[in-house]
Protein backbone atom coordinates (compact mmCIF):
# COMPACT_ATOMS: atom_id res chain seq x y z
CA UNK A 1 0.00 0.00 0.00
CA UNK A 2 3.16 2.52 0.95
CA UNK A 3 4.25 1.27 -2.41
CA UNK A 4 1.34 2.25 -4.34
CA UNK A 5 0.99 5.76 -2.19
CA UNK A 6 4.46 6.58 -3.30
CA UNK A 7 4.07 5.98 -6.97
CA UNK A 8 0.91 8.23 -7.09
CA UNK A 9 1.98 12.04 -7.76
CA UNK A 10 0.29 15.04 -8.36
CA UNK A 11 0.69 14.13 -12.11
CA UNK A 12 -1.62 10.85 -12.10
CA UNK A 13 -4.09 12.35 -9.75
CA UNK A 14 -4.83 14.92 -12.39
CA UNK A 15 -4.68 12.40 -15.14
CA UNK A 16 -7.25 10.30 -13.07
CA UNK A 17 -9.61 13.47 -12.61
CA UNK A 18 -9.69 14.29 -16.28
CA UNK A 19 -10.23 10.66 -16.91
CA UNK A 20 -13.77 11.04 -15.26
CA UNK A 21 -14.37 14.24 -15.79
CA UNK A 22 -14.20 12.81 -19.84
CA UNK A 23 -16.14 9.70 -19.11
CA UNK A 24 -18.95 12.11 -17.78
CA UNK A 25 -18.73 14.15 -20.31
CA UNK A 26 -19.46 11.21 -23.20
CA UNK A 27 -22.27 9.85 -21.30
CA UNK A 28 -20.25 6.74 -20.19
CA UNK A 29 -22.72 5.12 -17.37
CA UNK A 30 -25.62 6.65 -19.47
CA UNK A 31 -28.56 4.56 -20.05
CA UNK A 32 -28.03 2.08 -22.56
CA UNK A 33 -30.86 1.57 -24.99
CA UNK A 34 -30.98 -0.49 -28.02
CA UNK A 35 -31.05 0.88 -31.92
CA UNK A 36 -34.61 1.46 -33.46
CA UNK A 37 -35.34 0.33 -36.74
CA UNK A 38 -37.58 2.96 -38.24
CA UNK A 39 -39.63 1.65 -41.69
CA UNK A 40 -41.56 5.31 -43.28
CA UNK A 41 -42.90 6.25 -46.49
CA UNK A 42 -40.56 8.58 -48.09
CA UNK A 43 -43.01 11.42 -48.34
CA UNK A 44 -44.13 11.64 -44.54
CA UNK A 45 -43.26 14.43 -42.51
CA UNK A 46 -44.31 13.34 -39.23
CA UNK A 47 -42.59 10.41 -39.64
CA UNK A 48 -39.45 12.39 -39.38
CA UNK A 49 -40.52 14.29 -36.65
CA UNK A 50 -41.08 10.71 -34.52
CA UNK A 51 -37.59 10.38 -35.06
CA UNK A 52 -36.29 13.16 -34.10
CA UNK A 53 -38.18 12.72 -31.04
CA UNK A 54 -36.80 9.52 -30.34
CA UNK A 55 -33.13 10.80 -30.97
CA UNK A 56 -33.88 13.71 -29.05
CA UNK A 57 -34.40 11.14 -25.67
CA UNK A 58 -30.99 8.92 -26.03
CA UNK A 59 -32.32 6.54 -29.20
CA UNK A 60 -30.03 5.88 -31.86
CA UNK A 61 -32.00 5.47 -35.11
CA UNK A 62 -32.03 3.81 -38.28
CA UNK A 63 -34.34 4.78 -41.07
CA UNK A 64 -35.49 2.66 -43.64
CA UNK A 65 -37.95 4.27 -46.69
CA UNK A 66 -40.63 2.08 -47.51
CA UNK A 67 -43.30 3.05 -50.05
CA UNK A 68 -45.70 0.07 -49.22
CA UNK A 69 -45.39 -0.74 -45.37
CA UNK A 70 -48.32 -3.11 -45.30
CA UNK A 71 -46.06 -6.26 -46.09
CA UNK A 72 -43.99 -4.82 -42.96
CA UNK A 73 -46.58 -4.42 -40.52
CA UNK A 74 -47.63 -8.02 -41.59
CA UNK A 75 -44.76 -9.08 -41.48
CA UNK A 76 -44.12 -8.11 -37.86
CA UNK A 77 -47.13 -8.26 -36.57
CA UNK A 78 -49.08 -5.48 -36.19
CA UNK A 79 -52.89 -5.59 -36.49
CA UNK A 80 -54.72 -3.60 -38.93
CA UNK A 81 -56.96 -2.02 -36.40
CA UNK A 82 -53.65 -0.50 -34.50
CA UNK A 83 -51.66 0.41 -38.05
CA UNK A 84 -50.61 4.09 -38.41
CA UNK A 85 -48.03 5.94 -40.16
CA UNK A 86 -44.71 4.14 -39.36
CA UNK A 87 -43.39 1.01 -37.87
CA UNK A 88 -40.21 0.32 -35.72
CA UNK A 89 -38.34 -2.43 -34.78
CA UNK A 90 -36.68 -2.24 -30.64
CA UNK A 91 -34.69 -4.95 -29.70
CA UNK A 92 -37.70 -7.79 -29.76
CA UNK A 93 -40.24 -5.32 -29.55
CA UNK A 94 -42.42 -3.76 -32.51
CA UNK A 95 -43.27 0.09 -32.03
CA UNK A 96 -46.27 1.57 -34.67
CA UNK A 97 -47.01 4.90 -34.79
CA UNK A 98 -46.51 7.68 -32.42
CA UNK A 99 -45.76 6.20 -29.30
CA UNK A 100 -43.67 7.99 -26.81
CA UNK A 101 -40.39 7.60 -25.83
CA UNK A 102 -41.12 7.04 -22.06
CA UNK A 103 -44.03 4.40 -23.29
CA UNK A 104 -40.74 2.78 -25.48
CA UNK A 105 -38.09 3.18 -22.27
CA UNK A 106 -41.83 1.77 -20.04
CA UNK A 107 -41.95 -1.20 -22.80
CA UNK A 108 -37.67 -2.25 -22.31
CA UNK A 109 -37.84 -1.66 -18.47
CA UNK A 110 -40.82 -3.95 -18.00
CA UNK A 111 -40.86 -6.32 -20.93
CA UNK A 112 -44.02 -7.31 -20.64
CA UNK A 113 -45.46 -10.10 -22.84
CA UNK A 114 -46.15 -9.29 -26.14
CA UNK A 115 -45.49 -8.22 -29.80
CA UNK A 116 -45.17 -4.34 -28.94
CA UNK A 117 -46.51 -0.98 -28.38
CA UNK A 118 -49.06 1.14 -30.57
CA UNK A 119 -50.27 4.16 -30.99
CA UNK A 120 -53.16 4.20 -33.45
CA UNK A 121 -53.60 7.13 -35.93
CA UNK A 122 -52.28 9.95 -35.82
CA UNK A 123 -53.45 11.86 -32.20
CA UNK A 124 -52.86 15.24 -32.14
CA UNK A 125 -49.95 16.31 -30.09
CA UNK A 126 -48.68 12.73 -29.93
CA UNK A 127 -44.45 13.19 -30.54
CA UNK A 128 -44.32 14.03 -34.03
CA UNK A 129 -47.72 15.28 -34.18
CA UNK A 130 -47.12 18.37 -32.81
CA UNK A 131 -49.72 21.57 -32.94
CA UNK A 132 -53.34 22.15 -32.00
CA UNK A 133 -54.88 21.26 -28.73
CA UNK A 134 -53.02 17.96 -27.71
CA UNK A 135 -55.43 14.90 -27.01
CA UNK A 136 -55.20 12.33 -24.59
CA UNK A 137 -54.56 9.12 -26.49
CA UNK A 138 -53.65 5.47 -25.33
CA UNK A 139 -50.75 3.57 -25.93
CA UNK A 140 -51.59 -0.10 -26.73
CA UNK A 141 -50.16 -3.34 -25.65
CA UNK A 142 -50.68 -5.97 -28.53
CA UNK A 143 -49.19 -9.74 -29.16
CA UNK A 144 -50.31 -11.62 -26.28
CA UNK A 145 -54.29 -11.88 -25.97
CA UNK A 146 -56.37 -8.51 -26.97
CA UNK A 147 -54.33 -5.22 -27.23
CA UNK A 148 -54.42 -3.86 -23.61
CA UNK A 149 -53.89 -0.20 -22.50
CA UNK A 150 -50.23 0.40 -22.19
CA UNK A 151 -50.50 3.69 -20.48
CA UNK A 152 -52.51 7.12 -21.40
CA UNK A 153 -50.65 10.39 -22.53
CA UNK A 154 -51.25 13.89 -23.58
CA UNK A 155 -48.06 14.59 -25.45
CA UNK A 156 -45.05 12.92 -24.91
CA UNK A 157 -46.00 12.57 -21.07
CA UNK A 158 -48.13 10.13 -18.76
CA UNK A 159 -51.85 11.16 -17.39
Amino acid sequence: MTQLLKTIDRRHVLWLVASGVALSATGAGAEMLPSVLVFRNPTCGCCHKWVEHLTANGFDVTVRDAPNLKPIKEQLGVPADLASCHTAQIGSYVVEGHVPSAAIKKLLAEKPEGRGLAVPGMPTGSPGMEGDAPEIYDVFLFGAGAPRSFGRYREDKPV
